[in-house]
C-alpha cells in the first residue's frame, strides 16, 4: 500500500507514519509522535507530541489528541482525547471555534457529545435520538457516520 499525507499539514520532528497510513489535509502531528499501519486521520486533527496510535484506528476531523497518549480505539471527530488508556474529555470547542465554525454549530455537536457519552442511552438509541432532536448538518452527519462504521470501538 501507499502512506498519503494531505496537503497543509504540518508534521514535526522524530514522527513516525507507517505503512498505508492515510493522514487528511491540516492536520498537525507533533514530535516523537508514532502512527502504527493502516492510521487514518481525518482533516485538521491535531496529536499533541509522543502520542502513540495503535494499527487500523482511525481519527475524526478536528479532533485533538493530548500529550502522551496511547489512542487503541478511534477518536470521534469534533472531540478532546487523552491519557492511557485513551478517555474522551468533551468537545474540541475552542479547535472549532478557531477553525471557524458557527457557534451555533459548536451548540449542536455539544449537545451531540452529551447525548452519546453523558446520557444512559446506547449507541443505536443514541443515534436514534440525535436524528430526532439535533438538526441535520453536515457535521451532526458526520460524527453519526463515524460512530456507526467504527472498527476499534469508542473510548467511553
Amino acid at each position: 500500500g501507499v502512506t498519503r499525507v494531505g496537503s497543509g499539514c504540518f508534521v514535526m520532528s522524530y514522527v513516525h507514519l507507517a505503512h498505508d497510513c492515510h493522514i487528511g489535509d491540516g492536520v498537525i502531528i507533533a514530535n516523537g509522535t508514532q502512527l502504527a499501519g493502516h492510521v487514518e486521520i481525518h482533516d485538521h486533527a491535531i496529536l499533541s507530541g509522543l502520542v502513540a496510535v495503535h494499527q487500523f484506528t482511525t481519527i475524526g476531523a478536528y479532533a485533538f489528541i493530548g500529550g502522551c497518549s496511547r489512542v487503541n480505539q478511534d477518536i470521534p471527530p469534533y472531540v478532546k482525547a487523552v491519557g492511557n488508556p485513551i478517555e474522551l474529555y468533551g468537545l474540541n470547542s475552542i479547535g472549532l471555534q478557531r477553525a471557524g465554525f458557527p457557534a451555533e454549530t459548536v451548540a449542536v455537536l455539544k449537545r451531540l457529545y452529551r447525548l452519546f457519552f453523558n446520557s444512559e442511552l446506547n449507541l443505536t438509541q443514541a443515534i436514534d435520538r440525535a436524528r430526532l432532536d439535533l438538526p441535520p448538518l453536515p457535521e451532526v452527519e458526520n460524527f453519526l457516520e463515524f460512530l456507526s462504521s467504527s472498527q476499534r470501538g469508542i473510548p467511553a
